[in-house]
């Protein structure tokens, strides 16, 4: 998944996406292209679950 898919997967602007995916219980990019980062979505997928708590209203850390 490239950001924007992370970002609609979780349902979340690009830019709050841009937020989540650096936070360390994020997963870790597979890949860095000249486009960005791209993540494993089965893992975004497992993150997504794993959190109890709306991202949209989460506080950055």
């Amino acid at each position: 998944m490239a950001l924007s898919e992370v970002a609609a997967h979780l349902g979340v602007s690009r830019q709050r996406a841009a937020i989540l995916v650096d936070r360390p219980d994020f997963p870790a990019p597979i890949d860095t292209l000249t486009v960005g980062r791209s993540w494993d979505a089965a893992e975004v997928r497992a993150y997504a679950a794993r959190r109890n708590r709306h991202l949209a209203d989460d506080e950055p850390t």
